[in-house]
């Protein structure tokens, strides 16, 4: 066998021995369980993982239980019959119709939304409307303030009481290591700089809207991620929907992951580029979308694409799952194709010293083409960055439309962000930042053991702090969202278009601001609540530890 062609094999052996392929006892999906055992079901094999990891990689996605899927379905569908019987009654004048609807002179136009986006919207958003938009008037830490609202005409207006429900417990917020928050060094600093610089910087960094202040914060931000040079922007939606244009287009392909945020996927629109969608963390789509395109070249002609560019994410925002990084890297340098890393919920969020999936899963920044994240979460402030090459960040500088168009951070929320980046490279000379990682993978760990024990179907990996509890009945996504409430915690619950029609799910977001007193305390009445609604859905039978090296990784493979 020739040189290319042994490391070509060898390559596919360990991606094999990293969750990539099937095996004659069952299918093994990607690394994580979908089909999960019975009681009564034996685990037929374990695949170790110390191949492309250097640490244990575990997740889980519980398969949904057969009856609760039917009965879903049958949720939805009572709620379509209702739904056009109100619309019949509406028409008719029986009932009042409070949608907003075409002028007598508009009758014969075409309707300014579809069809079936305005039925969902007031007749099934409508019913839990009151779940979402919620107004608090305090620091979104680890506990909010929040105005009572009340509706008179189920959802369609609210009116305030005037009265404000204090410290309920915020399981909600991107706050990842607590540094939303009114007092302390950064609220001392955005303070000062207020007061030098002003809250607004008036155009765009090409022309008056250039501060020191900026150039600071690049600096800093290559420095933290270990890359050559860094570009700040205002907007982290803007940092994906409008870079992406500027890297592809006609003639280039984007394979998405099929769980990508929406910034991902109107920057790959806006680009022009051929989008093409693999599986979500699945390493075998992945592979046979490169193999065609290599293989098959552009549509009609069979020219070779100018750039294939892989849009992944560090941590997907509703399924609480971590890429499969060494793997996608792996992929890429085999197939000489771009990498563009989204690392929003990541970064401040993973690996020991914060710096995101590249330092979680040991790798180089290096092998990373475009390094994005927010400014949004970990850090508590506002926009988004480009990392990587010089000669990328210098492209962007004069082809960005962020770049070119968009006005500048503001200086507060420039300041916001250095000094907790500094905190958090241990540069402000305590360790807070360090003890605030550490903390958040404790209650990461912690929530997620406790809600398992209990019997809910938790989707993602055990070291995400995104935590998705599975709801599935329409029904009860208010539900939980209402009782919650009532308990004086507050959590973000999300159903269709969001989700898969059958995954309706509340998603906790764990914060290195929350003490183990109050992850007991909504865990006591995430437990009562789910008993309440009848929510333990869980057949997983507790498979016990395996002693194995640091290195390695175990996946469990079950029968379908």
């Amino acid at each position: 066998m020739e040189g290319p062609e042994r490391a070509a094999a060898a390559l596919g052996a360990q991606l094999r021995a990293n969750g990539c392929s099937g095996a004659s006892h069952g299918t093994l999906r990607n690394g994580y369980v979908r089909g999960l055992p019975a009681p009564d079901t034996q685990i037929n094999h374990i695949v170790h993982n110390g191949g492309l990891y250097k640490r244990p990689f575990n997740e889980a996605f519980e398969e949904t239980p057969m009856l609760v899927a039917v009965l879903t379905y049958v949720g939805y569908g009572v709620l379509t019959v209702f739904g056009y019987l109100r619309d019949f009654m509406r028409r008719w004048k029986i009932e009042k119709c409070q949608n907003a609807t075409e002028r007598e002179e508009q009758k014969d136009f075409v309707p300014l939304y579809q069809d079936f986006e305005n039925f969902y919207t007031r007749n099934l958003y409508m019913r839990i409307r009151d779940s979402w938009n919620r107004p608090i008037c305090s620091v979104p830490g680890a506990k909010v303030d929040m105005m009572e609202r009340v509706s008179h005409d189920y959802n369609w207006t609210f009116t305030y009481t005037g009265r404000v429900i204090k410290d309920i417990i915020n399981m909600g917020s991107y706050n990842y290591l607590g540094f939303a928050q009114k007092a302390g060094t950064c609220q001392e600093a955005a303070a000062k700089v207020l007061s030098q610089y002003g809250a607004g910087v008036c155009s765009t960094r090409q022309e008056m809207g250039n501060l020191d202040k900026h150039e600071e914060l690049e600096k800093l931000v290559a420095r933290f991620l270990g890359v050559e040079s860094a570009m700040a922007y205002g907007m982290g939606f803007a940092t994906n929907s409008m870079n992406i244009p500027a890297l592809v287009g006609k003639g280039c392909l984007i394979l998405s992951d099929e769980l990508n945020h929406a910034s991902l996927v109107v920057g790959a629109r806006l680009s022009g580029a051929t989008i093409r969608i693999f599986k979500h963390n699945n390493m075998q789509s992945l592979e046979k979308l490169l193999k065609d395109a290599i293989v098959h070249g552009q549509p009609r002609t069979r020219r070779p694409w100018k750039k294939i560019l892989i849009l992944v994410e560090g941590i997907y925002s509703m399924e609480g799952s971590i890429v499969r990084l060494p793997e996608v890297i792996a992929l890429k340098k085999k197939y000489k194709s771009y990498l563009y890393l989204d690392e929003a919920h990541s970064i401040g969020a993973l690996g020991p010293n914060g710096r995101g999936v590249v330092e979680y899963f040991g790798l180089s920044p290096e092998d990373v083409d475009v390094m994005m994240g927010t400014f949004t979460k970990s850090f508590g402030a506002a926009g988004g960055y480009i990392g990587g090459k010089k000669e990328l960040i210098d492209y962007l500088r004069t082809y960005s439309h962020s770049a070119v168009y968009a006005t500048s951070l503001s200086p507060p929320v420039v300041e916001q962000i250095i000094t907790s980046m500094k905190c958090i490279m241990g540069e402000d000379g305590t360790a807070v930042g360090k003890a605030r990682i550490q903390q958040l993978a404790e209650n990461t760990r912690y929530f997620r053991r406790r809600l398992k024990e209990m019997g809910f179907i938790i989707y993602g990996n055990e070291d995400s702090p995104v935590v998705p509890l599975m709801l599935y009945m329409p029904a009860k996504i208010g539900a939980f969202g209402r009782e919650m409430l009532k308990r004086n915690i507050g959590v973000v619950v999300v159903g269709f278009p969001a989700t898969p029609i059958i995954e309706s799910r509340a998603r906790f977001c764990l914060s290195a601001a929350h003490t183990k007193e109050m992850l007991d305390t909504a865990l006591k009445e995430i437990n009562e609540v789910g008993d309440l609604l009848q929510l333990k859905y869980s057949r997983r039978r507790l498979v016990p530890l395996l002693d194995r090296p640091f290195d390695e990784t175990t996946y469990e493979e079950t029968e379908d």
